[in-house]
């Protein structure tokens, strides 16, 4: 995602407040800050059903529009499966 010049900490705090909100399926969900105008957002959900039914609801649109007023562009989207490792 694209920031809009000085509204990355005004995204941070968005996406921070928007995290507590315990969504259905969700894992965990991260920011990585770049250090420029870019943030990369990842949402691990249970499962690719979880992960749809989330995407479809009036909510999740309503916390998209939130954060997209702070972007610059239309942020990319890339859906994968996520192998994860400890340790």
């Amino acid at each position: 995602m694209i920031v809009r010049p000085g509204k990355k900490d005004e995204l941070k705090k968005l996406m921070t407040q928007q995290r507590g909100q315990r969504l259905p399926g969700v894992q965990s969900t991260h920011l990585f800050d770049t250090g420029g105008d870019e943030i990369w957002g990842v949402a691990v959900f249970k499962n690719e059903k979880a992960y749809r039914d989330n995407a479809n609801t009036p909510e999740q649109n309503e916390r998209y529009q939130e954060f997209r007023a702070l972007l610059e562009f239309d942020p990319e989207w890339h859906d994968a499966n996520v192998l994860s490792f400890v340790g």
